[in-house]
Order: C-alpha cells, then structure tokens, then sequence
C-alpha cells in the first residue's frame, strides 16, 4: 500500500501540523513495514492556483493545449495519479485564518477533476476516489473544537470534510492540536492530545 505524505505549512521547522505529520506517518509505516511512502511539500513548491489557462489545461482537450499548459496537464495528471494511487493520504492542514493554507486549497482544487476524482450524474455528483483513509493533521492557534463559535469558525476542517466526501472519501480521520498560540502550557497540552489522537487512531505512538 502506498502513503501520500502532505505538507502544507509555511513555518518549516517550527510547524506544528509538519512534526504532528511526521510522527504519524511513523506510527503507521511502524504498523505496516511494507508501506510506500510518497511525500510532497505544498509550500516549497505551491501548486500554481486556478486561472482560465490552468483550468482549460487541467479539463481541456490536450490537443488544443500549448506548450505551457501541456506542461500544466502533466504536472497536474501526476498529483491526480499521485492521490488515487494512494490508500492513505496524511494531510497536514494548518488553519489560516479560519480556512486552509491557500496551497493547500490550490492543490484540492486541482485534484477536482471530471471523470478522475468525481463525475455528475442526473442525480448529483458521484465520488471516485473512495476506498481510502485520509488523515487531517489539524493544527489551531486557538481552540474551537466543541465550542458554540465552532459551526461559524471553522472552514478548516469542515471544507476539507466536504471536499474529501465530494471526491468520494468518507474515511476521514482528525488528528487536532489547539491553542497553539495561547501560552506554553496551552501549546504542550495541544501537542499532547495530538499526540494521544495518534495512539487512539494507530493504535500506538512513534517509535
């Protein structure tokens, strides 16, 4: 089975949601020694975002593409290829103001192609890349998980949720550390329970 390993964050190092990330991507290739790895870094190099020439490369015919947006359809093929072939996608999805970081949004929307990711039917859109485990690594300077502000705050993990199920997933699974920014007591409590959503979710932590 392969793993889709993905970084969205722009703090490098010093990223919650990358050292959340990797643990657990150790924590399942210690399960499961025979596991492919596959891993991308959205911000190290950010997927171009969707503009009129991207998105006649991405859904176009290829024949009536130029060479720059040959190029486009390629690349894009590979990361819609990359994410089907994967069954298990850790995704490391830091909140920015409220939403997801904006290459990470740019990489969702190229993953939403007709015929490979989903397809419309009389009756509505049908998802077609079912059948995996997605892990949403969430982290949060502040806390909303559980809280009154929560249904109007969050359009982090309630977007990714709705994308995931468009695209056919309903496996999906949240490993959450909040309050990140709120004290050093706050920050090591985040990290902790993130920590123990591994051990709930894998079934033991990093070696």
């Amino acid at each position: 089975m392969t793993l889709l390993h993905i970084d969205s964050s722009i703090l490098g190092e010093a990223s919650a949601s990358r050292q959340i990330g990797a643990d657990l991507v150790a924590a399942l290739a210690d399960t499961n020694p025979d596991l492919g790895i596959v891993y991308r870094d959205l911000a190290a190099a950010p997927p171009a975002h969707m503009d009129g020439s991207v998105l006649q490369a991405v859904r176009g015919d290829i024949a009536g593409l130029n060479d720059a947006q040959r190029a486009e359809r390629v690349y894009n093929d590979t990361l819609v290829e990359e994410f089907l072939a994967a069954g298990i996608v850790v995704m490391g999805a830091p909140m920015y103001n409220f939403s997801v970081p904006t290459q990470l949004k740019a990489w969702l929307d190229r993953l939403a192609v007709p015929g490979k990711t989903f397809r419309y039917t009389e009756t509505g859109p049908i998802g077609l890349a079912g059948g995996k485990t997605v892990y949403v690594v969430s982290s949060r300077g502040g806390k909303l998980a559980g809280s009154a502000a929560e249904a109007a705050m969050d359009h982090q993990e309630a977007y990714l949720k709705t994308m995931l199920g468009f695209f056919g997933i309903t496996d999906v699974r949240i490993v959450r550390a909040e309050g990140l920014a709120m004290g050093e007591d706050a920050r090591d409590a985040g990290l902790h329970a993130a920590a123990s959503d591994i051990v709930k979710l894998i079934g033991r932590k990093a070696a």
